[in-house]
């Protein structure tokens, strides 16, 4: 979609806007907000022009400036095109004690892009966000809305090469780790685990 172009809820997002407001009691349906722009976002391809963020205000019945005031608040709206996927590295003091200034390296590098960046092609932006809350599995992004955590280097390398190569790649740790247990596994209440 491009800024000039009306924005209007396809018959998808329409019934799902729909079931969304419907969650919320008479008076109080403008507490939509953020799952409509959300789906507004989605439609547009993954950022938010004016004209979806308007949309979702009138459709709310509120004025531009709260979807305009919100939109600018959460990061996890975006003002301006991204690529295809967009690559998000935590870079709070947890991750960063762990290694994510070299996972933002790894990253311009194989995605010949800096930080704020998308590449020529459009599949990859790359940003540096604050914490993402995995912090128990340490470095770790995101990509889209997945998750892709215990990072390093080379794991940093294999997962956007092989995103870039269209295979399918496996969010969560990337050491084998299950959720968040243990690194080294278990290290109390061994004799239940048997």
């Amino acid at each position: 979609m491009t800024a000039s172009e009306p924005f209007v809820f396809s018959r998808g997002n329409a019934a799902k806007a729909a079931e969304i407001i419907a969650r919320y009691p008479q008076g109080r349906q403008a507490s939509a907000i953020m799952p409509l722009l959300d789906i507004a976002q989605r439609q547009a391809g993954g950022w938010l022009p004016r004209e979806a963020m308007e949309y979702v205000a009138d459709k709310l019945e509120v004025p531009h400036i709260r979807a305009y005031e919100i939109a600018t608040f959460y990061t996890m709206y975006n003002l301006e095109p991204v690529g295809e996927h967009l690559v998000q590295v935590c870079t709070t003091t947890p991750c960063w004690l762990r290694g994510s200034s070299d996972i933002v390296s790894a990253c311009e590098k194989v995605l010949g892009i800096s930080v704020g960046g998308t590449s020529p092609d459009g599949k990859f932006t790359l940003r540096e966000v604050e914490c993402l809350g995995a912090c128990v599995n340490a470095p770790m992004l995101q990509i889209g809305v997945d998750y892709y955590e215990d990072l390093d280097v080379p794991a940093t390398e294999k997962l956007l090469d092989d995103l870039r190569a269209g295979k399918r790649i496996k969010p969560g740790p990337q050491t084998g780790r299950q959720t968040s247990a243990p690194a080294p596994g278990l290290t109390t209440l061994k004799e239940f685990a048997e």
